[in-house]
């Protein structure tokens, strides 16, 4: 294994070298794409998991759409073409031929499922519709960064239509709150949570809500958006219902998206200078058990013992792996599963067999301590929930750091470029403002309270009263 460089010292150098190191994915050979490896799928299927069950306990359903699009479906909303359009892929030849008709490959899937949804919709007795699909995407990307921002990258993306604003605004903010339970609650990221100013929104959009998470170099990571789209789509693509008068009506829509860009955020949110640190929930391996010994004999002692520990924490739906490879020696072990951020380590030699002990390190507090085995078996469970609770709570003291108050102009130009980080302070709501700000620093608007306050001050650019609240930042 390679030294990894300082997350201090070089932040975008050591998130290269453990995505490389310890095996999660690597560069494709068409550019901007991506291989995934099988330890860097796993954690994003296990992030696939948390969410599915959340889509289904709420009452979606899963279903799957069509990679390629007659580019002319994919225009008929004006306004997401006009967003989506140096992004897309279009294909001219198949079959040693030139199409008559180029197709798009999908960027994202509203223009193909509101025509479906043209033909599925006919009266207020069909919706809500409440549809997911966990698909691929192509958004041709100028400079690419593995998992964060690549050509082809893989997510899921819900398709919703509702009778009324009221039910589509619902159905926004539920969905927000689903994935806020994925990222904090389970990947241990605090993020802000709010929407968009105007400038921001998705293409197609009348609202984009977000969850914004602060990373290890104290740049912002947009972890995932939900949309309300208003009627955009509907009378894009003339999606009409009978309403319980006999009148016709548009429908209200609304769609939302998360991609393998959370596990880019797993890694810059928790990682440090020894490699990735995983919530539990979503870490391939929860508990990894290092056998020692040094004959064929103790071999055989600690072997039966790491198997008997292994079947134990199993039967508690623990996932356990005992490195028994003979080819390493323990040292080199131990720093491997720390590179790859494994949340408890097992280290079990001929004396702990005798003393009917387990040595018990946490990959994050880095406390490493003797437990009798039948203790630390019953309570790996808790184990790992207090190992969950220390990432978060660091990663929460770390934004709270870096989070700052301002109300002049000049204090969010300097200490953005000296300080990084998120800045709060008030907006008059103006695009110019706000374009006036990005312009001096490269900082954006990441998020606004999704319900407007009357904030006691002027906007820190023109001076004019304030209308809300804006927390910027630098993002990737």
């Amino acid at each position: 294994m390679n030294k990894l460089p300082k997350v201090s010292e070089d932040f975008p150098g050591w998130y290269q070298a453990v995505v490389r190191e310890a095996g999660l994915a690597e560069n494709g050979p068409a550019r901007g794409s991506q291989i995934i490896k099988p330890f860097g799928w796993s954690i994003w299927e296990s992030i696939w998991r948390e969410l599915d069950d959340r889509f289904k306990a709420t009452g979606h359903e899963n279903m799957m759409f069509p990679l390629l699009m007659p580019t002319k479906l994919f225009e008929a909303e004006a306004q997401h073409v006009e967003g989506f359009a140096p992004e897309v892929a279009v294909v001219t030849h198949g079959g040693g031929e030139e199409l008559e008709e180029p197709l798009a490959i999908r960027p994202t899937s509203e223009a193909l499922i509101w025509d479906a949804y043209s033909r599925w919709i006919q009266s207020y007795r069909d919706l809500p519709l409440l549809y997911n699909q966990w698909c691929n995407v192509l958004r041709w990307e100028k400079r690419s960064r593995l998992f964060l921002r690549t050509s082809e990258f893989w997510w899921q993306e819900g398709h919703t239509a509702h009778a009324s604003r009221q039910e589509a605004w619902e159905e926004t903010l539920r969905m927000l709150e689903v994935y806020r339970e994925v990222i904090e609650d389970v990947c241990a990221i605090p993020v802000y949570r709010g929407r968009k100013s105007p400038s921001e929104r998705f293409a197609g959009a009348d609202e984009t809500t977000t969850l914004e998470g602060m990373m290890r170099d104290t740049k912002a990571l947009q972890c995932c958006t939900s949309h309300f789209l208003g009627q955009n789509f509907s009378k894009a693509y003339n999606v009409q219902y009978l309403n319980p008068d006999g009148e016709q009506e548009y429908a209200w829509g609304t769609s939302w998206g998360l991609s393998t860009r959370s596990v880019g955020a797993v890694i810059m949110t928790h990682g440090d200078d020894k490699g990735l640190r995983l919530p539990y929930q979503v870490a391939p391996t929860q508990v990894v058990i290092v056998p020692i010994y040094r004959s064929d004999d103790e071999r055989s002692t600690v072997m039966e013992r790491a198997d008997n520990v292994r079947n134990a924490l199993v039967k508690d739906g623990i996932r356990v792996k005992i490195d028994d490879r003979d080819q390493f020696r323990p040292g080199y072990k131990f720093a491997e599963w720390e590179l790859k951020g494994i949340p408890i380590r097992i280290e079990l030699g001929p004396r702990d067999v005798g003393n009917d002990e387990l040595i018990v390190a946490d990959r994050v507090t880095s406390e490493k301590s003797a437990v009798s085995t039948s203790v630390a078996v019953s309570g790996m469970a808790d184990v790992l929930k207090s190992s969950w609770q220390a990432l978060y709570d660091d990663a929460t003291r770390f934004r709270d750091s870096n989070t700052y108050d301002f109300s002049t102009f000049e204090e969010i130009a300097e200490g953005i470029e000296s300080k990084g980080g998120f800045w709060r302070g008030i907006w008059c709501g103006d695009e110019t403002c706000e374009t006036k700000v990005t312009e001096a620093t490269k900082a954006t608007i990441r998020t606004v309270p999704l319900d407007k306050e009357d904030p006691h001050g002027s906007c820190i650019v023109c001076g004019k009263a304030g209308e809300e609240t804006a927390i910027w930042g630098r993002a990737y």
